[in-house]
């Protein structure tokens, strides 16, 4: 079995994250993560969003953060956005790029952004054309790639294809597809893959999976022995879907690097590094991290 020879860790906590929390989190506390992510050798960070405070206010101070944030050479400090409003406030901001999202389930788009799949891509093309003229790089999200907490069953891989191929067409380098509320599993998790693999490169497919039955590590195995080479995860766990209830936290960035460490697949982290990270946002919220890796770092375990 042959597996990537190195994997870029997409890091989503300081937004996916962060978004979900019920505690206040201070511009100060999300720089200091944001920092302490870079220090730990992520390159590639998701720092917030621009949209609406009054559906997700925990990021509302996401142009405070980006503007505050100290920035170093090399690492790419990125924003979601809904629309071309909250484009022109990333820009302002300074995002070096930017990420769109829709979903794979109709009544998700619905619940979630009060817009059907082929209307919330219609939106979508008016940023996209903004970035192109802006040269801002475009990433895309798809959510509920293996079920719906609506819906329910699963999501035809076919859906998800034609969603990602209308993302990719659309100008996005890369299109990460989400397990919103962590159901997949191993098999599934290809199927869908191999499918969506046939409407764009699968160098251009990245993956983002929630850990809510404990299968975030088993498919991103499954997705690793297809060839695909970026993995969405978040410091300690940290996450959830505000629309999808229920829906745990991200894989964790801890977990997923550990893994990743074992099986000889670069990733440039410092495991223990993003491990302080994690526990420092954690004493901020008032909780323990997710992540078992943390867990057994604090615990006393040497072996990183």
């Amino acid at each position: 079995m042959e597996y990537p020879h190195r994997v870029r860790i997409f890091e989503v906590g300081p937004r996916d994250g962060l978004q979900n929390e019920s505690a206040n989190v201070s511009v100060a506390d999300k720089v200091q993560l944001i920092e302490s992510l870079v220090d730990a050798g992520i390159r590639d960070i998701e720092c917030g969003s621009f949209v609406s405070p009054k559906w997700v206010p925990q990021m509302a101070d996401s142009g405070r953060v980006l503007s505050t944030v100290h920035r170093v050479r090399g690492v790419i400090y990125s924003a979601l956005v809904p629309n071309t409003q909250g484009l022109s406030a990333a820009r302002a901001a300074g995002a070096d790029e930017i990420a769109i999202f829709t979903a794979a389930s109709e009544t998700f788009s619905q619940r979630n952004i009060n817009c059907s799949i082929a209307e919330s891509l219609e939106r979508l093309k008016s940023v996209a054309a903004d970035c192109r003229a802006h040269d801002l790089p475009l990433r895309g999200y798809v959510s509920c790639v293996l079920g719906c907490p609506y819906e329910g069953g699963d999501i035809a891989p076919a859906r998800v294809a034609e969603v990602a191929r209308a993302l990719y067409e659309m100008g996005c380098y890369e299109v990460s597809l989400g397990d919103t509320i962590g159901v997949g599993t191993p098999v599934k998790t290809q199927r869908m893959i191999e499918t969506v693999a046939t409407e764009i490169p699968l160098a251009s497919i990245a993956v983002h999976f929630h850990d809510t039955w404990a299968q975030a590590l088993a498919n991103i195995l499954a997705s690793l022995q297809l060839g695909i080479s970026t993995v969405d995860s978040s410091v300690a766990g940290l996450g959830g879907c505000p629309y999808a209830p229920g829906a745990a936290g991200n894989v964790a960035t801890e977990d997923v690097v550990y893994m990743l460490n074992g099986m000889g697949i670069e990733t440039g982290v410092d495991l223990g590094k993003v491990a302080q990270a994690g526990r420092a946002i954690c004493r901020t919220l008032g909780r323990r991290p997710t992540s078992k890796v943390a867990v057994a770092l604090e615990a006393g375990s040497t072996r990183t």
